[in-house]
């Protein structure tokens, strides 16, 4: 797919439902007894495939509207055996998520994904569910596709996280659910809270405290969980692309209604004020337990900021599009403490760095950080054809660089960017992007 530099962008744009929300909606109504209704569920691939590994344990999952989903669910401990292996395609949250749902349980089933998530490390989630009693047997290096074995007599335990991850501190406390006496997890970063948040809301007993080890999140287990009607507000990652579309093209104007905005997953927005963004958040509200308000987004110029290491947990998603706003500032900026984006779906650092030099950007990179050094507006050469690496977010984030780069940029292949944001190309073009292929 091509992107070339397009007049201005303006309109309504409707972003898909927050990815993270809707796949934990999916596995604690699957949890549950009795039927959970959920509006706005992101139908990307990504999601999908967590519905129908819920399926293959016992829930029935039925899509009855667009974005409106119903589960009945099996309750703690009733997951049945699957037939088949799981497949999570390009999913890490998935797989990681649902393999902590099943690691209390004493039955089998096997995970496995497309190339990209086969390459990435499962140890960082197998590590803590062993500690519960679940056996796991894999590849060399722990990596998918992997058979996991539930403990037929699971003990709560208590794990601190050694990088901050949401997907290892969710996984471990599903664990916990089917777990007598309480789990603990200690995370010395805050990460996005979205699983406690609907563990609550689902009736499980859920609290926090400041430890001298760190934040403990500590879970009851065997709770009674009741059925839910949940609206999953507008995804802040998928947001961050027509934003950022906007923020690069002059005379834009757009407005996104819904987006959330979790404490714990606003971090773009604080950056974007720093770096002067005409970005006002406007109807502050809260839907679905979690806060949110509509963006009014406009042109205008930036300047490069340093990104404090301590934020990368909030932001992690969004450093891809965030190079790219960067290589559109005057200055540089400098993201330190992001070491974790070499594990995502491809080494994002190398990506952005490879795919920004290409388009005549200079880039400086290390093992945890990246800095870019911005050309100004319109001062992106571009011209070149970048390599997506299956990875969804460096497809659209070199998308988005196109359209306010003097040459277009191409990406070699646009089909991942339906695992989160099926409806992006359509979105984008209704805005006035010009997008081809």
């Amino acid at each position: 797919m091509r992107a070339e530099a397009s007049g201005p962008l303006t309109g309504r744009a409707e972003v898909p439902g927050d990815k993270s929300i809707s796949h934990r909606a999916l596995i604690l109504g699957a949890l549950t007894v009795g039927e959970t209704r959920i509006s706005g569920l992101l139908e990307g691939q990504d999601v999908l495939d967590t519905g129908r590994a819920m399926r293959a344990f016992g829930a029935s999952v039925e899509r009855v509207g667009t974005g409106t989903w119903r589960v009945d669910g099996v309750g703690i401990g009733g997951f049945q055996e699957p037939e088949d292996v799981l497949d999570h395609g390009n999913s890490g949250t998935g797989v990681r998520l649902v393999m902590g749902a099943m690691a209390t349980t004493d039955i089998t089933a096997t995970f496995t994904g497309d190339a990209s998530l086969r390459s990435r490390p499962m140890g960082r989630i197998t590590e803590p569910l062993a500690l519960f009693g679940a056996e796991a047997r894999g590849r060399r290096g722990g990596r998918l596709p992997i058979t996991l074995t539930g403990a037929a007599n699971p003990m709560p335990v208590q794990y601190a996280t050694p990088v901050p991850s949401a997907q290892v501190k969710s996984a471990v406390l599903l664990a916990g659910l089917n777990a007598p006496g309480e789990t603990v997890v200690i995370e010395q970063e805050a990460t996005r809270d979205h699983t406690e948040r609907m563990l609550r809301g689902f009736g499980a007993r859920v609290r926090t405290e400041q430890t001298p080890e760190g934040r403990a999140i500590i879970l009851t287990g065997q709770p009674e969980l009741r059925p839910q009607t949940i609206a999953v507000p507008r995804d802040p990652s998928s947001a961050a692309f027509p934003v950022a579309a906007a923020l690069l093209v002059e005379g834009s104007d757009i407005t996104l209604p819904g987006v959330g905005l979790n404490p714990t997953r606003a971090g773009l927005y604080i950056t974007l004020q720093e770096m002067g963004a005409g970005v006002a958040l406007e109807n502050r509200r809260e839907e679905g337990g979690e806060p949110c308000a509509d963006l009014r987004v406009r042109f205008g110029p930036l300047k490069g900021i340093e990104v404090p290491p301590e934020r990368a947990a909030s932001m992690i998603d969004e450093y891809p599009i965030l190079a790219v706003l960067a290589a559109n500032a005057e200055g540089m900026t400098t993201m330190h403490g992001i070491r974790e984006l070499r594990v995502k779906e491809s080494d994002r650092i190398d990506a952005m760095a490879q795919g920004l030099e290409a388009c005549g950007v200079k880039v400086e990179q290390g093992d945890d950080y990246l800095i870019v050094h911005g050309r100004g507006p319109g001062g992106v050469t571009g011209g070149a054809t970048v390599a997506s690496r299956l990875d969804h977010r460096i497809a659209m984030s070199f998308l988005c660089l196109g359209l306010a780069a003097r040459q277009p940029v191409t990406i070699d292949d646009a089909a991942t960017i339906a695992t989160s944001f099926p409806s992006f190309v359509e979105l984008m073009r209704c805005l006035g992007a010009r997008l081809t292929g």
